[in-house]
This record gives C-alpha cells, structure tokens and sequence, in this order.
C-alpha cells in the first residue's frame, strides 16, 4: 500500500529513502578526487612506487603491472576489432535500417567491458568500482528488451563505459604493446652472452653487420637489457596507475548534482532531527526542575496554610484545600506532559521497559515480547518508542481490535518490530489515520514501515529502522 495515494488496502506500505548519507561506494582511505568530483582511491601500485627503486624492483609489482598490461592488450585488440566490425556493419547495412540498430548497440560494448575491467583490474588494484547503473525497469516480456535498451542508452554510465572501451582499444592496447615490446627486447639482450654461447662467436649480429666475437663481448649489451627491464617495469607501473584511474573516473558511480542534493537533504533532515531531541531535552529539564518545583511548593504551601485556617475559617480552609487539589491535578498533568514528551523509563531502562509501560496503559489488552541484547542509540529507541504508541493509539480509535501483539528483535543490527491487532483492517494511509506521519518520522533515520491490513484484518505494522544510521 502506498502512503500517498488510497491504493487497496490490502497491499504492502513502504517509505524508506534509498540514498544513504553516510556511505560513498567509490571512496576508500587516504582517497583523491576527480575532477568531477569522484573520489579515487589510493592506487596500490603508486604507492609501490613510493618505495627504493631496489624495493620496487624486487617485489611483485613490476609482474603484476607486465601481466596486467599484456592481459590488457590482448583484450584490447579483440575489443578493437569488435568495434571496427560493429560499426562497419553498422555503416553498410544502415542503407536497409538494420544497421541503425547495430549502430544503436555499440554503446551498450562499453558495459560487459567494463565489468570486465572492474575484475581484471584487481590484479594491480585491491577495491575495483562498483557498478554505477541502475536497475532497469522490470516489465512484461515483450518490453523488456526494449525498455532495458533505452534505460541503458539514457544512462551517462554507458557512455562513460563506451569512452573507457574505445581508451582501452586504441590508447591503453598501443602503450600496453609498446612496454611489453620493450620488455621482450630487453630480455633479449639480457641473454646475449648465452645466446652467443650457445650459437658460438661470429654468428650472433645485434647490430646490423657487427657480429659478437665472444660472450664477454656481449655482457655491456645485458647490462643495457637490464636497464630496459627496469625501465619497462617502471613505465608498466606508472601506465597502469594512469589505467586505474582512468577506470575510476570514467566506470565508477558520479556524484551527480541530483544525488549530492539527495544527499544533503537527507542529512539535513537527520541534523533537524538531532536539533528537536536536543530541544526536547531542554523543554523536559526546564519543566522538570522549573515548574514542576514551583507546583510541588505551591502545594506544600497550601497545605500548611490549610491547616492553619482549618480551626478559625472552615470556610477559607475549604476554599485553600480546593486550591491545593487543584495544583496537585495541575503538577499530574504536567508530570503526564513530560513524561508523554520523552519517558523517563525510557531513558533509565530502555525500549522494552517503555513499550512495557505504555502497553499497561493501553485500553486494549497488549503483549508485548520486545528481545534485544543491548541499548540502542537514542535516537533510535525515541523513534521506536513514539511509533509504537502512535501505533497503539490508531489501534485503539480506529481498529476495534480485542488484543494487540508487539514483537520487537535485532536483525543485522536492524530493529525490527512487529505490531499486530485482530481488528476490522482496511487502514488507509489517506484517511489520516498517522501512518503517513509515521513513515516520515521513520525515514529520517532510513528506516522503512511495511503495512499489511485486508478488510477484516487482522492489521500488522512492520517497523525497521537501522541502528547505524
């Protein structure tokens, strides 16, 4: 059931925003920013790069980075080919129409690509993006196809993927190659004086018309292979940091502008939140200490000076002592008043002494089973508790019901409570019987209320509210 429309009573109420303010699926420690903002992790191998050149020589990386590259390459030409093909068809058979189709699906290359790089990636780079597109809308079977389709061709992830494969095809293939070249050459000339060996003097040329006379002859040329082999291990190090981060800035999620106003206005709620229980704080403290004081004196007041009067002015007396009953349903209502803003119990002893209380007061019979292995935050346990008696009073005006349950657990460091009454069911939202007040209190802390109520009941109210938000 949706909490802004009068839809059938008997489906399924859920108001949960969907934006987490606290969580960024591309940031990681001591991360950089692109320049569209996107937050860049802290590469794995500049930080390798960091090291001695002795460290960095000797370690792993410079493997890694090679079969990186090479994995790369490979992969690039096959994508590059792919492209040539697609768009070739494409062009010649756009004639006949069918090629505008073809053409149509050359952006959608850009997304296996880039799930592909999201893996291979992890060999050089420990936390790979995360996917950033959205699901597409799930309809009959003829539709589908075509709206998935145009969902994916209205995304920007899709281009930004389409940018990166034809990088990958043409840019990261030619320099991947031209290292991996450097690499092999360089090994060759590292083996020189064994090739020389091996094939004996004045048979091996490396450079043109000069033969090796001998194998010591050969040794400066290893030495100059050796050096192409540090170097080929640097430029495969620093390319692949340029690859990483291209592969961060161009296939993990943006911060758009909508989302980043999402997002504040998510917090901002959350701070408006914190700002009213600080406020609630103050209001119950100045009523306790302040007037409540001033009526307990009032009180002690009067009585003495009822007893004062009671002998020579019956009448005054009478007057005083209606006063002083006065004052002490005046000082009730007030202690009702505060303890109807936040309870005491509720902060002495927490959500399930609270709910305990509030059930004896209600006029409906209540069981209430509340389980939890610790304290909550607050905030949370407010929220809770607030729901759970608005809950109860919608039961007790609206549902004729004869009982009412309450169950309340921990689940994935989720409170999850369950509120349920055999009365007549059919609760609408639009009827203005609170649910609709109380989703919006639930979603400031990302929490969700589902609400299942046929004609006829019974009514449950699912209450989830995470505890780290």
């Amino acid at each position: 059931m949706s909490l802004t429309d009068g839809a059938d009573p008997t489906g399924d109420t859920t108001a949960a925003p969907t934006v987490d303010p606290t969580a960024d699926p591309t940031a990681a420690p001591d991360g950089a920013a692109g320049p569209d903002g996107t937050a860049v992790p802290d590469i794995a191998v500049r930080r390798a790069l960091g090291r001695r050149p002795a460290d960095f020589l000797l370690s792993a990386w410079p493997l890694r980075c090679w079969l990186n590259l090479l994995g790369g390459a490979l992969f690039g030409l096959g994508l590059l080919l792919a492209l040539v093909v697609l768009v070739s068809v494409g062009i010649l058979l756009s004639v006949v129409g069918v090629g505008l189709l073809v053409l149509a699906c050359v952006p959608l290359l850009g997304i296996p690509v880039a799930r592909v790089e999201r893996r291979r990636l992890r060999l050089v780079q420990p936390l790979r993006p995360a996917d950033p597109h959205t699901p597409a809308p799930e309809e009959g079977l003829r539709r589908r196809v075509r709206h998935r389709l145009r969902h994916r061709l209205a995304e920007r992830a899709t281009w930004r993927e389409l940018g990166y494969a034809a990088l990958l095809a043409v840019v990261f293939t030619g320099a991947g190659l031209g290292v991996v070249a450097l690499l092999a050459f360089s090994c060759v000339l590292v083996a020189t004086p064994v090739v020389v060996w091996a094939l004996a003097p004045e048979t091996v040329m490396i450079i043109p018309g000069q033969a090796v006379p001998d194998p010591l002859t050969a040794v400066p040329f290893s030495l100059a292979g050796l050096a192409g082999v540090a170097l080929s291990a640097y430029a495969a190090a620093w390319l692949t940091v340029g690859q990483v981060w291209t592969a961060w800035i161009l296939l993990a999620p943006r911060k758009d502008p909508e989302n980043r106003r999402v997002i504040e206005l998510t917090r901002s709620r959350a701070r408006l939140a914190d700002a009213f229980e600080a406020e609630r704080r103050r209001i119950e403290r100045d009523l306790h200490d302040g007037a409540q004081q001033q009526l307990v004196a009032l009180t002690m007041t009067l009585g003495l000076a009822e007893l004062e009067m009671k002998e020579a002015n019956p009448e005054a007396a009478a007057l005083v002592a209606r006063g002083r009953g006065e004052a002490r349903r005046a000082l009730d209502q007030l202690r009702d008043l505060v303890r109807g803003i936040h309870p005491q119990v509720l902060t002495d002893h927490g959500l399930a002494a609270a709910v305990a209380e509030v059930a004896q007061r209600s006029p409906i019979p209540v069981e209430a089973a509340i389980d939890l292995p610790r304290r909550l935050p607050p905030l949370v346990e407010a929220t809770a508790y607030f729901t759970v008696t608005e809950a109860l009073a919608n039961a007790a005006k609206h549902s004729g019901a004869s009982r009412i349950g309450i169950t309340g657990t921990l689940v994935d460091d989720r409170l999850v409570l369950l509120i349920t009454d055999d009365g007549r069911g059919g609760a609408d939202p639009a009827a203005g019987t609170g649910l609709s007040g109380l989703a919006d209190r639930l979603a400031i802390l990302r929490g969700r209320l589902l609400v299942s109520s046929p004609v006829g009941g019974p009514t449950q109210l699912r209450v989830e509210v995470p505890c780290s938000a």
